[in-house]
């Protein structure tokens, strides 16, 4: 039987290259799942290295957060991994309104409409410079999750208004190439300096990118 949840809790990949920046500002966040309820999300978080092909034997350093210890590594972040080359893998929770009314089934796991494959997520990072003139003060957020990418899009040009910002860039109106990567569809800079990127993503496009191959 299907049920409803007010919210949806979305499991993400955070990826810190030191190795090839050494200030931290590299930074890579992917969407790997969606639950209805967050005891399912983290249990899929604690899990999701692993379906990703990698073991905790792959890291200099591999955390899991319990909830009894003391936790250095962030309030939604699960697991904590530091590869001997000096990447930086977090696996966390986001928590956002159910904005499609998604329907779930018992176990949490997300029940999509008939003919939908995936979801489709809009993710905003922002990046202080004032804080960190190396830019690696980065927060991101997701925004929301849809099923159909024309949806996605439209909302991932919504997220900011082009009157608060001195630059205002949107992918679909620029000719040219685009510096701002793949998924990004909205790059925005504020007049005290900070960086807005609003991508569109997918579950399917973080695996591709990041499964280790055995």
């Amino acid at each position: 039987m299907s049920m409803y949840s007010d919210l949806l809790y979305h499991t993400t990949l955070t990826v810190i290259d030191y190795h090839e920046d050494r200030s931290g500002a590299k930074h890579s966040v992917y969407v790997l799942g969606t639950h209805a309820q967050v005891a399912a999300a983290k249990t899929f978080a604690r899990k999701a290295l692993h379906e990703l092909k990698y073991e905790p034997d792959d890291f200099k350093e591999y955390s899991v957060r319990s909830g009894s210890e003391e936790w250095k590594h962030g309030d939604g972040v699960v697991v904590y991994a530091r590869a001997p080359a000096g990447q930086v893998f977090t696996i966390g929770v986001y928590t956002t309104p159910n904005n499609e009314s998604l329907l779930a089934n018992p176990d949490g796991s997300i029940v999509l409409p008939k003919g939908a494959e995936l979801l489709h997520y809009v993710v905003q990072t922002t990046i202080d410079y004032n804080k960190d003139r190396t830019g690696c003060e980065q927060q991101t957020e997701i925004e929301g999750s849809y099923v159909i990418r024309a949806d996605a899009l439209a909302a991932a040009k919504k997220c900011l208004d082009a009157a608060n910002f001195a630059e205002y860039d949107v992918r679909d109106e620029m000719a040219g190439e685009w510096p701002f990567g793949e998924d990004v569809v909205v790059h925005a800079v504020s007049e005290t300096g900070q960086n807005y990127t609003v991508a569109v993503t997918t579950v399917p496009g973080a695996h591709r990118r990041h499964s280790k191959q055995k």
